[in-house]
């Protein structure tokens, strides 16, 4: 599946700019908009070390209000959240009505790192889909938007961005050894990546694979799937998109209006 996907996909720095202001001013707006309807949303950030996760949630959230989002970023459990059913500390996270919800890695990890890492039993990680199929589908079947997002790169591509962030003084730090240990079990992953996709993949919860070689790209694409997926919830109480682009004065708008929205909504 993943090995099908064209990783050659680009967007140039020019276009991407161009069309951003565009992008964060419409994801604003249905950010309030969702806030009106009660209309909760979850994304899910997952893929591969280095594919951009981080960087991308940053300029998905730069023009959001932060009184509409909360962001996770997750890592292993915690000694007393081991003592609890292992998808509590998730459920803790799920949002309020009309709120947005990020996770920066989720409960997938259960699936990929757990497992290829031998954390916990086969019988546990086997399990763990059955879990996340129906922990899934009671959070669809309360209204809450679902969108997954996997960021792919390939092993090639990865190395070279590890060697490039080891090689920046100020950026050293974010490689570890984890990191290059997980690298080295790249085909191990992938396999587990497959075959999370397909066990998980729903109508209510589906995946979109992401080509993050370009990092232009991925972003446009992160941006167009997750308003794409807001506007068909919202259907007839989504705003109307303006029929003419005017980008810089929009985003100025935006900016002026995050600055000086005050209290009773988002």
């Amino acid at each position: 599946m993943l090995e099908n996907i064209n990783l050659k996909k680009k967007l140039s720095r020019e276009e991407y700019k161009q069309c951003l202001p565009d992008l964060q001013t419409r994801l604003y707006d249905l950010e309030k908009a969702c806030w009106d309807q009660k209309v909760s949303t979850i994304v899910v950030f997952e893929g591969w070390d280095a594919a951009g996760k981080g960087t991308t949630i940053a300029t998905l959230t730069q023009r959001l209000d932060p009184r509409g989002f909360k962001l996770y970023p997750v890592t292993e459990p915690r000694t007393y959240e081991q003592q609890r059913p292992w998808l509590w500390r998730f459920w803790l996270k799920a949002p309020n009505r009309g709120e947005m919800v990020i996770f920066d890695n989720s409960w997938y990890r259960r699936v990929l790192v757990d497992r290829v890492e031998n954390a916990i039993a086969e019988e546990a990680w086997k399990q763990a889909f059955r879990d996340i199929v129906d922990f899934e589908r009671m959070l669809a079947d309360d209204g809450t938007v679902l969108i997954k997002l996997f960021l792919h790169i390939s092993k090639k591509e990865q190395k070279e961005r590890f060697t490039a962030i080891q090689e920046d003084p100020l950026e050293a730090w974010r490689v570890t050894d984890e990191d290059w240990a997980r690298h080295k079990k790249y085909d191990q992953y992938l396999a587990a990546t497959e075959e999370m996709l397909e066990l998980t993949e729903s109508e209510y919860g589906p995946w979109t694979i992401v080509e993050a070689t370009s990092k232009w790209y991925a972003r446009k694409k992160v941006f167009d799937t997750i308003i794409a997926a807001m506007e068909k919830r919202l259907g007839a109480d989504a705003p109307p998109r303006p029929e003419e682009s005017n980008a810089p004065r929009r985003d100025a708008d935006l900016r002026a209006a995050m600055e000086t929205l005050g209290g009773g909504g988002l």
